[in-house]
């Protein structure tokens, strides 16, 4: 009795201190992104392509250069496409056939083992009649997804530099929280899929080092903070629409024309497109002037 009364005093100045400190980092990282002598207001909207090879160099100029151009498309669209990322074509073309082969050959009854309900982590395969696009979006009633998914997290045994032993699950575990299917029913689809998230996390690791610059921290600020990320990734599918349109409120229930392929996502950040494009170009919505969709 004794602890319980000590205890629960404690429990508001917690998180008190919790807020206050969210509060802090948000303002902090806000006047780190504020954009002197900014135009955004005016310039015309674009999604700038960025060649990362300077910031491979040895040159700290070089890197900081690139990391400019990051900042400077963080704070205006908001999006940027990449170039000279040293990810081997070879290894972005094989994901997205694994993740055909997934979702076009895996029979039902094996994609079934695999269902996500079955996972505490959300792991695994996610029919489109299983989650729904966020109602907040319309405020109304849930509108349908029509897409299917693959998702996995991280495992030291996809990490190129061998992991640092400290990953645990989000459930606080070691045990690793990943399904997959038999290889004998779909040959090569693990192996795949680890040296597709290895080489896409080396990236986002140099990516990390590049923000650290565009935010004029020390290059190696994030090192720390991504030795054994969570890194969920996803292989997605998109089912042809039977009428495509672009989306707009008069439309919201309907399928919509966003990408007749698989495609892969890794931590929702990056999202590899295939060299050829999508056969329907993928769309973005902005908040300024004003609320628009944009072909990106």
């Amino acid at each position: 009795m004794a602890s319980a009364t000590i205890a629960s005093p404690s429990a508001p100045a917690d998180l008190s201190t919790l807020k206050e400190a969210r509060s802090s980092a948000q303002a902090y990282l806000q006047s780190r992104l504020t954009n002197k002598g900014s135009t955004q207001s005016t310039r015309q909207f674009s999604i700038p392509v960025i060649d990362l090879s300077p910031s491979f160099s040895p040159s700290p100029a070089a890197r900081q250069a690139v990391a400019t151009q990051i900042r400077d498309a963080c704070t205006n669209s908001g999006f940027f496409y990449i170039t000279s990322h040293g990810i081997p074509a070879s290894t972005c073309s094989s994901a997205l056939q694994l993740a055909e082969r997934f979702f076009k050959t895996l029979p039902p009854e094996k994609k079934e083992l695999l269902h996500v309900k079955h996972s505490t982590l959300f792991r695994g395969w996610e029919p489109s009649e299983y989650t729904n696009v966020n109602p907040a979006d319309w405020e109304e009633a849930r509108a349908p997804e029509t897409k299917e998914g693959f998702n996995w997290g991280y495992e030291e045994a996809f990490d190129l530099t061998g992991g640092d032993g400290q990953y645990v699950e989000l459930d606080g575990s070691k045990t690793i929280g990943n399904v997959w299917p038999a290889e004998e029913d779909l040959p090569g689809f693990y192996e795949g899929v680890k040296e597709y998230y290895g080489r896409v996390l080396e990236l986002a690791r140099h990516l990390f080092r590049l923000f650290a610059l565009s935010l004029d921290l020390r290059e190696s600020h994030f090192d720390a903070m991504a030795t054994h990320p969570g890194g969920i990734a996803r292989l997605l599918y998109y089912p042809p629409s039977k009428r495509p349109r672009p989306l707009f409120p008069d439309n919201k229930d309907e399928e919509l024309d966003l990408a007749h392929t698989a495609t892969t996502n890794a931590s929702h950040c990056f999202c590899p497109l295939p060299p050829q494009g999508l056969r329907s170009s993928p769309q973005t919505i902005t908040g300024r002037p004003r609320r628009r969709w944009r072909a990106v």
